[in-house]
This record gives structure tokens, C-alpha cells and sequence, in this order.
């Protein structure tokens, strides 16, 4: 018999169900704001990416899910409190039909990157001090 689920949605399936990217609260689809500081479409392979793999990514994305999910945004980057959330980078240099769709029947909601203040900084760095070009030690309070 056929199931109406996905083998990734299946209650009894062995493998996890699939992340949303959609914020049940709000009705939207997050995405991020910005790219994050390690987007894989940022210059230099930032994320230490093999050969043929962010084409690959791509190609992949554009023929079945439609979008890549951030790799900061997944459960296993470091950032629990994390919602997965649309990658930046991919959203802004391809129109997949089902970004199309999202955008409206849905809309989107920006969230910022985990681990970056809402101006794109690292917010797990120490502050820098522009006057003498050092990073100065986080105060506790």
C-alpha cells in the first residue's frame, strides 16, 4: 500500500523528518536577512566546500527542494535556539519556482543569522575598539 508521506515523514520511518523553514506563528517562510559570515556563496569558499559540491548543491536545489536551507540555521551548527531558515546567498541569485510560490502565497519573514548581531556582526567575537584597532575583552554585565 502507498503511503500519503514522504519516506522522510513517515511516523514509522527510521530517518529524521524533514526541517521547515516556515514559522507556524506567523504564516511566513524565513529567510535569512543577509548572508551569513560563512555563506557558501561568499568568495573564498568560506566553508572549505569540495570541488563541484556548491554546483552540485545548487543543481539539486533548483530541480527538487526548490531553496538550500542555511548551514548556520540546521540543528547540528552550534545555535540551538536556531529556526531553519532560507540561505541568503541561494535567495538572492535564483528564482526557483517554489520561492516564487512562497513569496506569494505566503511571504517571508527576515530573521537575522544565529551567532551575528542584527547589523551582521559577529556577536561571539570580542567587541573591537575602532580608536586603537584591538579587540577589547567582554565586560559581564
Amino acid at each position: 500500500m502507498d503511503s500519503m508521506f514522504d519516506p522522510a515523514d513517515d511516523p514509522g520511518s527510521d530517518r529524521s523528518p524533514r526541517l521547515s523553514v516556515g514559522d507556524p506563528e506567523l504564516r511566513k517562510t524565513r529567510r535569512l536577512a543577509r548572508e551569513c559570515a560563512t555563506c557558501i556563496f561568499k568568495p573564498g569558499n568560506p566553508m572549505h566546500l569540495d570541488p563541484g559540491r556548491l554546483k552540485q548543491m545548487v543543481t539539486e536545489a533548483r530541480s527538487d527542494a526548490g531553496y538550500i536551507i542555511c548551514h548556520s540555521t540546521l540543528p547540528y551548527a552550534g545555535y540551538p535556539e536556531a529556526k531553519p531558515a532560507i540561505c541568503r546567498g541561494f535567495a538572492d541569485r535564483y528564482s526557483t519556482q517554489v520561492l516564487q510560490v512562497i513569496e506569494r502565497l505566503f511571504g517571508f519573514v527576515e530573521v537575522d543569522s544565529p551567532g551575528e548581531d542584527a547589523d551582521g556582526t559577529d556577536d561571539t567575537a570580542p567587541p573591537h575598539d575602532n580608536t586603537t584597532g584591538t579587540a577589547q575583552p567582554r565586560s559581564a554585565g
